[in-house]
């Protein structure tokens, strides 16, 4: 019996699902699906492979159920995690970052994902974050942001301020230094002028479970009365 080649096989037909843009029916009901974009640490890792696949699944049901499916990636690219790691290896942030992309892109590929590629975008790309400063521009002008001093969770080791759910007994979760408490101007939305707009929009979310409802009418009051 003749053993089967399955790469030969796979990328055979991963090329034509490519070429004839398989699951875009622009006649069809449309369905969007999109999953976590993945921080470009260099090589995907069974996390990727599970998260994807999932998504990759829901992708396929729906459009061997007669939808139009859109199904993009993006990559989780802009921040300081970039900056240390091109520090370590002495290589400048968009550089390692690029580099870090194409090697994924290219596991994911094998993978023979259902995504569409030619949608694909990446968060430190300047024709992408250009859109969140124009929203950041728009709010300042409307007065929805200011500026202000304030502590925060400051990592000596990083040089970076964390979230709360970053500090880990006391200490930063990726350098494990002693989290220290430090004074800083740091931009702030005043979202508390939508509070009681955020309230009462929950009573039309019919298919949200009570327990989150609940979660979000606790922090709703507690944003209206900072």
């Amino acid at each position: 019996m003749e053993r089967l080649n399955f790469q030969a096989i796979e990328k055979k037909w991963q090329t034509v699902f490519e070429k004839n843009k398989l699951y875009n029916n622009k006649t069809a009901k449309k369905f969007y699906c999109l999953e976590m974009f993945p921080y470009p640490s260099g090589k995907i890792h069974m996390g990727h492979v599970r998260n994807y696949t999932i998504g990759d699944v829901i992708a396929r049901f729906k459009f061997l159920n007669g939808f139009n499916v859109l199904h993009p990636m993006g990559w989780d690219a802009f921040g300081l995690p970039a900056e240390n790691a091109a520090k370590e290896n002495n290589l400048h942030p968009r550089e390692w970052t690029e580099k870090n992309i194409a090697e994924m892109k290219r596991q994911l590929k094998l993978m023979g994902l259902s995504i569409d590629w030619d949608l694909e975008i990446s968060t430190c790309d300047e024709k992408y974050y250009k859109h969140q400063q124009e929203i950041f521009i728009d709010f300042y002008h409307r007065g929805f942001v200011k500026r202000k001093e304030n502590y925060v969770n400051w990592d000596p080791i990083e040089k970076t301020v964390l979230a709360n759910e970053q500090v880990v007994n006391g200490r930063g979760w990726r350098s494990g230094a002693i989290v220290e408490r430090k004074k800083l101007y740091q931009w702030f939305f005043d979202i508390t002028k939508f509070s009681e707009e955020l309230l009462s929009g929950l009573d039309n979310l019919d298919n949200w479970p009570e327990k989150v409802k609940n979660m979000q009418k606790k922090l709703d009051w507690k944003i209206s009365r900072l």
